[in-house]
């Protein structure tokens, strides 16, 4: 039995500067993430009849790839070339849709888990493309970039998207004092609900032929690089603040990314005590992050459940268990 777990990522500044419609247009787009620690598992086992299984949220039994109704294992099986034969089935720590990246830690999870497969070890470099490409290049998903590269690599990580489609990622230089402190200072809030990130990801391709909209990603890409900056100058505490004014410019990219309940549940944390926040991904629902001093104050009266912050380092990762010879 093939197994990866891979991570879901926070994403602290710069996202929507990862959408080809906005880094094709400029010199470059660039955020600051994180992968976190909770995952996507995805287990595959040779299956026994000369079909295929899936099992996610629905079960699926069919006799060929083009059968499958899942889009993201079928074109995944296709890009890998297994044909029949194999039982896939999925496992998550956080529901999908609540910000996280989910969609593309899946894909990368299960891209090296048919690989591993396979009998083949590919690079994190690799994941990601193929990932990005399944995921906005055949599926049409209005995507971006920094998902995927996020979640095959790990870390804390400054990302660069070109205008000619390479991807740099560089790790940022925060210590292990640097890391403890985002770990202690930082923590999720659950809003509640679930929703596709891809209707208000379209809403905001839509509105980048705006040029405000340029102009505001402009200032997001800034907050990245100057976020970056201040990680290698272990000023961790200025996160606050970037978090808040990145929620501010983000708002205006599209409507319904803010909604009176987050906005309500933003404000409440900020007068318990936080020193800045933001709702993670599309918009509309999912986790908010939140940096603050002390989070007692605000667990106890926020009314969300929440996750502690963890920074996963590995990225993807894959074993074997228990294969009959």
């Amino acid at each position: 039995m093939i197994i990866t777990r891979t991570p879901f990522r926070v994403s602290f500044a710069g996202g929507g500067s990862d959408l080809r419609d906005y880094y094709g247009k400029r010199p470059y787009g660039a955020v600051v993430s994180a992968a976190i620690r909770s995952y996507v598992y995805i287990a595959i086992h040779p299956y026994f009849y000369d079909k295929i299984r899936i099992k996610y949220s629905s079960t699926e039994d069919v006799t060929s790839v083009d059968e499958i109704k899942h889009p993201i294992v079928r074109e995944a099986l296709r890009r890998v070339a297994i044909h029949t034969g194999i039982e896939i089935a999925s496992f998550a720590d956080v529901p999908a849709g609540t910000g996280l990246g989910s969609s593309s830690s899946f894909t990368v999870g299960l891209l090296h888990a048919l690989y591993a497969f396979k009998g083949m070890t590919v690079t994190k470099e690799r994941l990601a493309e193929e990932a990005c490409a399944i995921e906005i290049d055949i599926l049409r998903e209005p995507i971006g970039k920094q998902d995927q590269y996020a979640a095959a690599f790990g870390g804390i990580n400054y990302i660069r998207f070109n205008p000619d489609e390479s991807v740099n990622v560089a790790p940022v230089s925060l210590d292990y004092a640097g890391c403890d402190l985002l770990e202690k200072k930082l923590r999720l809030y659950y809003t509640g609900g679930q929703r596709s990130a891809s209707s208000i990801l379209s809403r905001q391709k839509i509105r980048l032929n705006q040029e405000e909209n340029f102009k505001a990603l402009d200032q997001m890409v800034a907050l990245a690089d100057a976020l970056h900056l201040n990680f290698h100058r272990m000023n961790v505490a200025s996160l606050g603040d970037h978090l808040n004014q990145g929620w501010e410019l983000k708002q205006q990219l599209a409507s319904g990314i803010g909604n009176d309940h987050v906005n309500g549940l933003m404000q409440r944390a900020l007068q318990l005590g936080a020193r800045g926040g933001k709702l993670l991904g599309a918009g509309e629902t999912g986790f908010l992050l939140i940096y603050a001093d002390d989070h007692n104050k605000i667990m106890a009266q926020l009314g969300c459940r929440s996750l502690p912050f963890h920074i996963d380092r590995a990225g993807s990762q894959v074993s074997t268990l228990f294969t009959s010879s």
